[in-house]
């Protein structure tokens, strides 16, 4: 991990800033520019650990991150990766301040904190601004349910189509998905053991959807894969 300087890069004009930052005026991004902290986080560092108190709102510069709920029983729910330019929120800024879920860097990451209490204040002055918040808050939650019906009521095999499918469509917007994303991050993302997700690729893999070697899924078939994604 290292602190870059406080100005590393202004917020004003910023090719990383977020699109909910949109609608703030120069005087409100000079504000979140003077209460803000850039920091790389190498990867596999934790950017946030669940159950520490949310005193910063999260944006992902650049790079690519998990966000996930650590069990109690050891095992980890990854809820989404997140890529640039992503605001990272959760009920913690407006209940508890407390973060639910932890946020690991999965290749070398840029995260900005901004002050929670600058956060607030921009939320409570600036309609527009309040509007892109909720819809943000609105879409994840949406996704979640999403995501819980499917790990659910599908089986394994959906399951684990549903995780590719994912990362090729939203994540990657590719047919490759590179060593980033391990065996064991699909498998925390489709809900099953690493041993589980490791033989239903191999069957994928074997029937023709996907091609696996030690660096990168390539996608060969995705009409058969959305097919088991639906039929679960």
């Amino acid at each position: 991990m290292s602190v870059l300087p406080h100005n590393s890069h202004d917020c004003l004009g910023c090719e990383f800033q977020s699109p909910l930052f949109s609608h703030l005026s120069n005087e409100e991004l000079g504000t979140v520019r003077e209460n803000r902290l850039s920091v790389v986080f190498n990867k596999g560092e934790i950017i946030r650990k669940q159950g520490t108190h949310l005193s910063h709102i999260i944006v992902i510069s650049t790079g690519l991150a998990k966000v996930y709920i650590e069990g109690s029983n050891g095992k980890n729910s990854i809820i989404n990766i997140v890529k640039p330019v992503t605001f990272v929120g959760g009920p913690g800024i407006f209940l508890d301040q407390i973060h639910h879920y932890s946020i690991a860097a999965l290749i070398d990451t840029r995260v900005c904190f901004i002050d929670i209490n600058v956060f607030k204040h921009l939320i409570d002055t600036n309609k527009q601004f309040a509007n892109n918040i909720l819809k943000n808050f609105s879409q994840m939650m949406l996704n979640i349910y999403n995501r819980l019906i499917n790990l659910t009521q599908k089986q394994m095999a959906g399951r684990m189509a549903d995780a590719l499918i994912y990362l090729f469509d939203d994540i990657f917007v590719s047919s490759k998905i590179d060593s980033s994303i391990s065996k064991q991050d699909l498998a925390e993302l489709s809900g099953m053991a690493k041993e589980s997700a490791v033989k239903i690729l191999r069957d994928f893999h074997n029937a023709g959807y996907i091609s696996i070697s030690d660096n990168e899924i390539l996608l060969l078939n995705s009409e058969v894969l959305k097919r088991v994604s639906r039929t679960g």
